[in-house]
């Protein structure tokens, strides 16, 4: 092996501080269902606050601020009257979309209903 993460082997190594982080990253709550959301496009931010129940704006402004600074999205502001700020994954986020897409299908083979009733605001935090 050539490294620690070196994947040109049939079994993966172990432990992986790439791997390591990049769950880091994308694992934290709400970080998957954010990105989910934008492959479908440029979005602002009340349609993806709108978008994703339970979800409080403070949480998802924390998010995307996260995202940015891993480059993963990108705020583009257009000048207009009032301000268009639309957030769009960019080609680093958007090599995730095989990620995502396996994830959503082992969700969709492997996990049980959430028993807990997800509607706008339950997360108890102020909108």
């Amino acid at each position: 092996m050539t490294g620690p993460c070196d994947d040109g082997h049939e079994v993966l190594s172990p432990f992986c501080p790439k791997y390591q982080r990049a769950l880091e990253i994308v694992g934290r709550r709400w970080t998957g269902v954010i990105l989910r959301f934008l492959l479908s496009g440029a979005s602002r931010f009340n349609s993806i606050a709108q978008g994703i129940p339970g979800l409080t704006d403070r949480l998802l402004s924390e998010r995307l601020k996260e995202l940015e600074a891993e480059g993963l999205v990108v705020r583009s502001v257009t000048p207009e009257t009032p301000v268009r700020i639309e957030y769009h994954l960019t080609p680093k986020g958007r090599a995730l979309e095989s990620v995502i897409r396996a994830t959503a299908k082992w969700a969709e083979d492997w996990s049980e209903p959430s028993r807990r009733k997800q509607t706008r605001g339950t997360t108890g935090g102020k909108r």
